[in-house]
């Protein structure tokens, strides 16, 4: 049994091994085939925070290879003074296949994980999105194909995608730069744990935005100030405001893609002029987070396992 609930609890082989399946799924469901892959099974979505492609791509997913999906809110009392997670995912273990938890504090995801008998999904914490980053690079390869030697340029807050994106980019030989604000680039916990998981990654940090987008094949940008973040929502606007990635630094990489995993907060970190521009993937991007998840089901719960 595996679970995912950071980046690198896969290998850059499982890593390929997942999309090879997300896209022959993908082809099939271009051809208007949905193989049921997984009859019978039953995906439990724990949620504390709001979300819709998560939730939306998980559960038609999991529709699409013949299984069903419980969506289990804050009245179901995880991470609560109802009951222990302890308590909570053993139970909930012996009447679904997989869970998919998406949760406030990274820890709440790492105690379940810990004592289900199922396999466990991030579907994002506050520390990492593998599922997002995941769908980020399988979008990457259907436009550049091998992805080892592009350059992934990350422009804002070092935040929890920065940091699955940086890992992923790392197992998979991408260079990747996060330009920042000092005090909004990676912590130096983190900074150790990629040396030690990943000695040989081109992870690079700078104050400079053009200098990071400068030949890169992916400028990828998030909310300045994301859930949980709202009441330093001023102060971030005010020292993120240079970081905006706008036409005039999407010209000095034309021929990048431009990504963001959205919900997007249009005229803060990105101008609309980008992000429904002709170099914006963000529509495919979000669609391949249903191709993408379903191929990491079927390869998590599927006979190949």
């Amino acid at each position: 049994m595996r679970h995912l609930i950071v980046p690198e609890d896969l290998t850059a082989h499982e890593i390929e091994a997942v999309f090879a399946v997300s896209r022959d799924l993908e082809e099939k469901y271009d051809a208007g085939r949905r193989d049921a892959l997984l009859p019978g099974r039953v995906l439990a979505l724990v949620f504390e925070k709001p979300s819709l492609r998560t939730r939306v791509s998980f559960e038609a997913g999991m529709a699409h290879l013949g299984g069903s999906s419980i969506f289990l809110g804050e009245d179901a009392g995880f991470s609560s003074s109802r009951e222990s997670i302890a308590d909570f995912g053993r139970v909930l273990s012996e009447y679904v296949d997989v869970i998919v938890c998406r949760s406030k504090v990274h820890a709440s995801i790492e105690q379940l994980a810990a004592v289900a008998s199922v396999p466990v999904i991030n579907g994002l914490s506050d520390y990492c999105h593998p599922c997002q980053a995941l769908a980020d690079i399988y979008t990457l390869r259907r436009h550049v194909g091998r992805v080892a030697g592009h350059t992934l340029a990350f422009v804002g807050d070092g935040n929890n995608m920065a940091r699955s994106l940086a890992m992923l980019c790392g197992l998979l030989g991408m260079r990747f730069v996060l330009a920042a604000p000092r005090a909004y680039q990676f912590d130096e916990s983190f900074r150790q744990h990629l040396k030690k998981v990943l000695p040989e990654a081109e992870i690079e940090e700078t104050t400079d935005p053009v200098a990071a987008v400068t030949d890169a094949a992916v400028v990828y940008t998030d909310v300045w100030a994301s859930m949980g973040q709202e009441k330093e929502r001023q102060q971030r606007t005010s020292d993120l405001r240079p970081y905006q990635v706008n036409e005039a630094l999407m010209k000095h990489c034309p021929n990048a893609l431009f990504m963001h995993c959205l919900p997007a907060r249009r005229g803060e970190e990105v101008t609309d002029g980008v992000i429904d521009g002709p170099q914006s993937v963000v529509v495919e991007e979000a669609a391949n987070r249903m191709h993408v998840q379903k191929g990491l089901l079927a390869w998590l719960l599927g006979p190949q396992k």
